[in-house]
């Protein structure tokens, strides 16, 4: 495998993103989205997280976008403003080759750069243990387990928590 870049989103991304999305829509558990975004609404969102100045990456191989990452508001109240909920989503035929790693560091990273304080991994169906890895080794601590929340592919899923703090996390105020 050639070596694959990270970069920030772009617009030309959005087809490349919305086909890796519906993937993990309609045959994964990561999501817990039911039925796949179209491009205009994968775009709407994308702006909606760029407009907040939320980190939004891409992983690139040879030209095409393989995964992408980012950052997004965990919570609407005010309090919750210095909290963010990861989203990493990598193609199919690319997972396990270090991708989704790599796209955590770089967003937690990216996130901290941008004053942030606590990162959650909100993770789908506590048998996502790849995910569950990858948040681990990236200094998350599993924080607790929503049992049965979600109903998805004719099973109930659980929902993991897991946690990490980003920069100086709680020691100061923001």
């Amino acid at each position: 495998m050639s070596a694959f870049g990270i970069r920030p989103v772009g617009h030309r991304d959005i087809p490349a993103i919305t086909r890796i999305y519906a993937d993990a829509v309609e045959h994964g558990t990561a999501t817990f989205e039911i039925e796949s975004p179209d491009q205009a609404e994968m775009a709407r969102r994308l702006e909606a997280l760029l407009a907040r100045q939320y980190p939004y990456l891409v992983a690139e191989l040879d030209g095409a976008v393989v995964g992408y990452a980012y950052a997004g508001s965990y919570r609407s109240r005010r309090a919750y403003d210095w909290c963010v909920e990861d989203s990493i989503y990598v193609a199919a035929q690319f997972h396990r080759r270090g991708i989704g790693t790599q796209l955590l560091r770089n967003l937690i990273a990216a996130a901290q750069g941008s004053g942030f304080r606590q990162m959650i991994a909100v993770i789908g169906d506590s048998a996502q243990t790849a995910s569950i890895a990858v948040h681990a080794t990236a200094g998350f601590t599993r924080v607790g387990v929503l049992r049965s929340v979600g109903f998805k592919h004719d099973r109930w899923l659980d929902t993991v928590l897991m946690q990490r703090p980003l920069g100086v996390g709680d020691s100061a105020a923001p």
